[in-house]
């Protein structure tokens, strides 16, 4: 049977968890915002049956809260599941890492690289931060997807939705963005020269985040985070 995209449900739920998942994460569906399973239903073209396996999965990815008989929410952001979800990526790539600087990847190291190169040619265009972003997913789904572990990243991106969206709300100068593409290009150089505890050096400062980053985006966007 065809499944959605990562989310493990029928076609047709997968569709409509995919792309809600995408409205809430782009922010174009702000936290705090009522979703009407009546016009869900009429939008998607849908029965409610994939409509409520789709939402109970994007419950369980906490993104929505599921009021029964009464309304269905968009969640805040919430801090405790920002730390929760950096400490989570920190623990599973550090053991990626780990393991592909034992084991050498060529075809691995030439995808990064052209990753590496292909960030680079937009990072000078603001109106591509999106895109400059999507590219550095895209690196380190390569790490996993090179050991066979894709299902394990998704299940790392399903418990790090609020972490994305707070990346929505970031506005980066060059030079943030230099730093980036210089912490991708020393985790690769690290993995090429299979030195594993140069490589999870490199990956720990690469992913390093302020204590107090959220807070400046908490100012900015109050109403988008949990009290």
């Amino acid at each position: 049977m065809q499944q959605g995209r990562g989310s493990g449900l029928p076609a047709a739920s997968g569709r409509i968890y995919d792309d809600l998942r995408q409205r809430i994460l782009s922010l174009e569906l702000v936290p705090g915002t009522s979703l009407s399973r009546a016009e869900l239903a009429k939008h998607y073209a849908v029965s409610q049956t994939p409509l409520r396996d789709a939402l109970q999965r994007l419950e369980q990815d906490s993104l929505i809260k599921i009021y029964p008989q009464s309304k269905t929410l968009v969640t805040h952001i919430d801090h405790d599941r920002i730390s929760q979800a950096l400490f989570l990526r920190r623990a599973l790539e550090t053991e990626v890492c780990l393991m592909l600087a034992t084991t050498p990847q060529p075809f691995l190291l030439a995808q990064l690289r052209a990753v590496i190169e292909a960030q680079r040619s937009v990072s000078a265009d603001t109106a591509k931060l999106r895109q400059f972003q999507e590219l550095d997913e895209y690196f380190h789904f390569l790490m996993f997807d090179a050991l066979g572990r894709s299902d394990l990243h998704s299940l790392m991106r399903s418990r790090t939705s609020d972490l994305d969206r707070v990346r929505r709300l970031q506005t980066h100068s060059s030079g943030q963005l230099d730093l980036i593409l210089q912490g991708h290009v020393d985790v690769t150089d690290a993995l090429e020269s299979g030195d594993a505890a140069r490589a999870v050096a490199a990956l720990r400062q690469h992913l390093e985040k302020p204590d107090d980053w959220v807070l400046t985006y908490q100012k900015r966007f109050p109403d988008y985070f949990a009290a």
